[in-house]
Parts: structure tokens; sequence; C-alpha cells
């Protein structure tokens, strides 16, 4: 998608602007399919209204189509495809697994209520049950990678946007027994085929070794030595490796970084990136690292590690995220036309 994507700036919408919201309800349904989601790309970039964002999210990642005729059927097809799956694969006994299957399910299931620990919506058992269905569904059908940690954070932007079509109020008031059975079961398989959707554009993030990440920190370590040469130095002498912290950041996509609340947010711009994320990943995460450039020169490597573990981006509102996104949108421009310095 490249700076195609972008409007003229990043910070040109606010999400909750008024001409902004106007802009995506008013797009003219005589475009056709692949128009409406480039323009789509370009306004979500700058954040969805929340009320709109599981629609946008199901058309950006193909999972949906545009023309809303149409998108009903298609996703009563795929629920039911995933109800399918979740009865050859997850509703059986351990008996008719395979032993490395039995343990995939087991570590599935020891995650699980590890996922956004502060969270206190995600300690809920049914929330947990349905995250494990999800993930184990998942790994069966992708037997190239199978399941890896960190893909079951990666599910639960989904969970909450789909989620927020039925509840309303604060994430940490809900209660996922209000919703029936049937309704649980759309929202694991809009959850599921969303996932599957992202993970199809960074197949090799999860692979053996997971060559797919360590290829992207090592050019987040390029970028930070060409944008920021006194702090890559400091690190070098210190003898910090970029794979002790942005393994991480990758695996995860930065979710155990900041506050949750933020989280659906950086992922507007995550999806409106489409196949051009990954690469774009460093450039988020390059501007992330720097935002604490000073403080980082005057630490020795213990103290790096223990602050890059533990980031005080806990106060985070859409601001500092905001801010964040703008300064990689520009290095970005500045240096995606002349990558030669992140050849790998």
């Amino acid at each position: 998608m490249g700076s195609s994507l972008h409007a003229a700036s990043v910070s040109y919408f606010a999400y909750d602007d008024k001409d902004h919201i106007m802009s995506i309800e008013s797009l003219d349904p005589s475009f056709n399919a692949s128009t409406i989601k480039n323009k789509l790309r370009e306004l979500a970039w700058n954040g969805v209204p929340p009320y709109l964002r599981p629609t946008i999210w199901r058309i950006l990642l193909g999972y949906a189509p545009p023309n809303s005729d149409r998108r009903e059927g298609v996703l009563r097809r795929k629920r039911l495809e995933y109800l399918d799956c979740v009865a050859q694969y997850y509703d059986i006994t351990d008996a008719e697994r395979t032993d490395e299957e039995v343990n995939m399910l087991r570590q599935i299931a020891v995650d699980c209520p590890r996922t956004v620990p502060d969270v206190s919506f995600f300690q809920q058992a049914e929330v947990q049950k349905s995250l494990e269905r999800i993930l184990y569904t998942w790994a069966i059908r992708h037997p190239a990678s199978g399941y890896v940690q960190g893909i079951n954070d990666l599910a639960t932007p989904f969970l909450v946007v789909f989620l927020s079509e039925y509840l309303e109020g604060s994430v940490d008031n809900w209660s996922i027994l209000d919703l029936s059975r049937e309704k649980i079961s759309n929202i694991e398989a809009d959850c599921y085929w969303c996932l599957s959707k992202l993970l199809d554009g960074m197949q090799d993030h999860y692979t053996f070794a997971q060559p797919g990440i360590q290829r992207l920190v090592f050019k987040l370590k390029e970028l930070i030595r060409r944008i920021d040469e006194p702090v890559s130095k400091h690190m070098e002498e210190q003898g910090l490796e970029f794979l002790q912290f942005a393994f991480r950041w990758f695996n995860c996509l930065l979710i155990r970084e900041i506050p949750f609340h933020l989280v659906t947010r950086l992922w507007d711009t995550y999806l409106a990136e489409g196949d051009a994320l990954p690469d774009f990943l460093v450039y988020i995460f390059a501007s992330f690292l720097l935002t604490w450039s000073d403080k980082l020169q005057k630490l020795d490597f213990q103290e790096m590690v223990m602050f890059l573990q533990h980031l005080p981006t806990q106060n985070w509102t859409d601001v500092e995220l905001e801010m964040v996104l703008s300064q990689a949108y520009m290095w970005h421009t500045m240096f995606n036309s002349s990558p030669s310095h992140l050849a790998s």
C-alpha cells in the first residue's frame, strides 16, 4: 500500500473527527470494491470511530466484501464453516488427537489465562474458552507454524472489537455470559477468520525459528542506526542486542507494551497498511523506541534491559500514540524510497 495509503498527514483526522466519520459513511456505493477498500484504508489509517470499527476491520482484512448487499451472506457462510471446523477439530476427545495436538491444546490452555492479565474481562472462564477454541482451530488448520506463543495476544483486539457490537460501556464491565451461544459463536468465527487473514500476511513470523521476525528485528536495528546514531552506538557499546527486547514487540505487535485501551486505535493503522504492514512495523517500532532516546543513553546494559521490559506507557493516551504514528509516517516517507540501508 505504501505512502499512497496515507492522507496528507497522519494528524489530519482525529478518529472522532466528524468529517472523518462522514467520509467513511458517505463512500459512493457505485465505486468498485477495490476503490472502496483503498479509500477505507486511507481513512482508517488515522483511526476508525469505535461504532464503525467492526465493519471496517472485516472489510480491510478481506473477510467481508465492501458491498453491503453481499456481506450478510458471506458472513453467514464463513461463520457456519468455522462451526464445522470447531466440531471437527476441537469438540473431540484427546483420544482422537495426536500427541502433538494434545500438547498444543495444553499449551494454549496454559497461555489463555495469561493473556492480557491486567484486563479483568480476559480472566472470565468463558472468554478464555472462546480464545482457546479460536487459537486451537487456527493452529490445526495452519500446520506450517502450529500454535506459537504470542498468537494468543493477536486474537484479543479482534475479540474486543467484535464483542463491542453486542456489549456497551467499558470492557472491564463486560460479561460474555450476557450473550447467547449463537452470538458468541459468530464473534469467535469473525475473530478466527480475521486472525487468519492477518497472519496470512506474515506467515514466516511464526514458522520454525520465526525468520520473518528475525529479519524485521535486523531492519529495525539498521533503521535506528540511520536515524539516531548516538542511541545506536550506546546500545552497541553496552552489548544490548535488539532481539532481547524487539522480538517480543514484533511477536505480539506491541500489545504487551502499551495500555490495552490504545491497542484498537493502533490496529486501525496496522490493518490500513494491509500487505505493507510488516515493513511499516519497523518504522512504528523505531518511533516507539526513540520516544526514550535521551533516557536510554543514560542507562547501562542492565538498566536498559529492565527499562525496555517495563516501559513507562501506563499513562499513555491517544496523544502519545499519535505522536509515535506521525513520526513513523515521516520516517517511512523519508527512508522507504531508499531502503538499501535496510537490506538484510
